[in-house]
């Protein structure tokens, strides 16, 4: 599918609730759910071909507060900004606990809401946190979402393992090369970083990753004699074109896998589940306070974004190179 974004002069948004923010858009990544919304992955669960169009994609998003409602307090004009990408409501039972990615009323601008692929887009106040002085909206905007995906995977990896063991990585683009260096800062385990691109091998081999494989035929074979055994966590950041059948033999028993890229299908015969008792789960967006701790550990120069930047108008062809990973890291759209 070869689905053309278009390029058109449109209203800018305005305030129409207390708690709105209206931001300047500073930079905007491209995401692989963007992609999956172009080639209909989406249409079986949000009415992306239908009523919903036309909207502005975008849901990586940072810049600086242009218009606040009546009752916004935190944020003021000329303040810049990271977005977190879901719009909670901040009243019900799931945004009471902290689940602002479960929220009951949530809206996600991007996906069938107008979002960042523009110079303004509309938010709330409790999606924004302000950056520290030392940080630009372009070099954060990806982390909106695949930062704190990679993050929250990765923290929920260090909860899971001990100095010595192994977590292994699939895939070293926007968000796996987020995650090897999440991984190295919170927990004493082993990473090993597996990509069939030679730019992502030297990055992750850049970023500290204690092993970098190429993810050939005898993938498995090689993770179980490295590991003795098997990788104790393995994060799956590609969830499709076959790797979502290779990724849970690479477990060693007891051992869990975190599914983070999507569009294939696991299938997994039920003996082995029992036998060696390991464990198969998704790991959506990260929460509010999941992107604060990821921006601190960014402002300290511990996590750091890799991107390639596109102006607005070359946005088709970062959608372009992004298929045919011309770049290592994020694009990122420049409004």
């Amino acid at each position: 599918m070869n689905v053309q974004l278009s390029i058109e002069d449109v209203a800018p948004p305005t305030i129409n609730a207390a708690d709105e923010v209206v931001v300047k858009v500073g930079a905007a990544g491209l995401c692989r759910t963007d992609l999956h919304i172009i080639e209909g992955v989406w249409k079986d669960i949000m009415d992306v071909e239908g009523s919903l169009l036309p909207y502005i994609m975008g849901h990586e998003n940072a810049g600086w507060v242009e218009d606040v409602g009546s009752n916004v307090k935190s944020v003021k004009p000329g303040d810049a900004v990271i977005v977190h990408p879901h719009r909670s409501c901040g009243i019900c039972l799931n945004c009471r606990y902290g689940h602002d990615m479960y929220c009951d009323h949530g809206q996600f601008p991007g996906l069938g809401l107008d979002g960042g692929f523009a110079e303004y887009f509309l938010t709330n106040e409790s999606s924004l946190i302000k950056l520290n002085t030392n940080v630009t909206p372009l070099d954060v905007a990806p982390m909106a979402d695949a930062g704190i995906t990679a993050y929250r995977a990765a923290k929920r990896a260090a909860g899971l393992v001990y100095p010595g063991a192994y977590v292994t990585v699939l895939g070293v683009g926007g968000l796996g090369h987020i995650a090897i260096q999440c991984l190295k800062h919170l927990c004493g385990a082993r990473v090993i970083a597996v990509d069939r691109e030679p730019g992502a091998q030297a990055l992750a081999r850049d970023l500290g990753a204690d092993v970098v494989l190429d993810g050939g035929p005898d993938l498995i074979e090689q993770i179980k004699d490295i590991t003795s055994g098997g990788s104790q966590v393995v994060i799956d950041f590609v969830g499709e074109l076959g790797v979502e059948n290779i990724c849970w033999k690479l477990l060693r028993q007891g051992g869990e896998l975190i599914v983070v890229g999507y569009g294939g299908q696991i299938e997994v015969p039920t003996v082995e589940l029992v036998v060696n008792e390991i464990k198969i789960g998704g790991s959506l967006v990260g929460d509010y306070t999941e992107l604060v701790e990821l921006m601190e550990l960014n402002a300290d120069g511990l996590v750091k974004m890799h991107y390639t930047e596109y102006s607005l108008d070359n946005i088709n062809t970062a959608i372009d190179d992004f298929k045919n990973r011309k770049f290592t890291g994020r694009g990122v759209i420049v409004p």
